[in-house]
């Protein structure tokens, strides 16, 4: 049975929901109406991901959301009132986009693979969790958006995700125009995988995770690190380095059992480690 944990307790169902079944971790935002990523939510957020490094029976966590809105971003009334601090509101600023930040490279540095699963709209930092994420699916009715420029705020930060996830020039257009682009352009963009019916969306997901669990767990953790970093190297360092590492990976026992498991026309059995 579902596992659901309540961060804020004060509150029917919590900020943040959590549901673990078997090897997967779903992580649902809780926040309605807009799913705004308050520091309580991102605090939650983070300490979920944080946690979860370390549980070697977890393989994939899939971030979800409740209501119609994936995630609106910051919290921008809870930015707002901190404008009347006596630093006009700086330190509060830098240490809500900072913890988004901080996040962000927590879900690259996840050694699990992570989901999106997305129904609804997802704008600025809200679709910058969407970039971030390894993976996304989203149901044909979302929607995407970086609209800081509309009220005279550019996405900086989402625009370090966006631009790593979607094509350098749809990115500038998602950041340049603040529009808000459908799902099918998001695919297009190349900021989600697949778009799937509302009523298959947790089905599809679920299927992409069971199969990614079913996965060498040594050989997801080498590979989730080294596409990202080699990502940032010029070509001929990313070889040299990739290099390296399947040398090592070879080298590993999953290796070993799963091309003996090929060879030998039967089932692989991975080890935790």
């Amino acid at each position: 049975m579902a596992d659901v944990v309540a961060f804020k307790k004060e509150e029917p169902n919590g900020l943040l929901l959590r549901e673990a079944n078997g090897p997967v971790l779903r992580l649902t935002l809780n926040n309605p109406p807009a799913n705004a990523l308050s520091i309580a939510l991102m605090q939650a957020l983070a300490a979920e991901l944080d946690a979860v490094a370390g549980v070697k029976e977890i393989k994939v966590v899939v971030i979800a959301a409740t209501g119609k809105v994936f995630s609106a971003g910051h919290d921008l009334k809870e930015m707002t009132l901190h404008r009347a601090d006596e630093d006009a509101g700086r330190a509060f600023f830098e240490a809500a986009i900072r913890l988004a930040a901080d996040i962000m490279l927590k879900i690259a540095k996840l050694p699990q693979a992570v989901i999106a699963e997305i129904d609804g709209l997802a704008t600025a930092a809200g679709c910058q969790l969407v970039a971030s994420c390894d993976l996304a699916i989203c149901t044909d009715s979302s929607t995407f958006c970086t609209p800081g420029v509309n009220i005279g705020l550019f996405c900086s930060t989402p625009m370090v995700a966006l631009s790593r996830a979607a094509h350098r020039k749809q990115a500038m257009e998602m950041l340049l125009t603040g529009e808000t682009i459908d799902a099918s352009t998001a695919k297009d963009f190349g900021l989600v995988n697949r778009i799937v019916p509302q009523q298959y969306l947790r089905q599809v997901v679920d299927k992409y995770a069971a199969v990614i669990a079913s996965k060498s767990p040594q050989a997801l953790k080498i590979g989730k690190e080294a596409f990202y970093r080699q990502a940032e190297m010029p070509v001929a360092d990313a070889y040299d380095y990739a290099v390296g590492v399947m040398v090592e990976n070879m080298l590993a026992n999953d290796a070993q059992e799963g091309i003996g498991a090929f060879l030998g026309k039967r089932l692989p059995e991975w080890k935790e480690d």
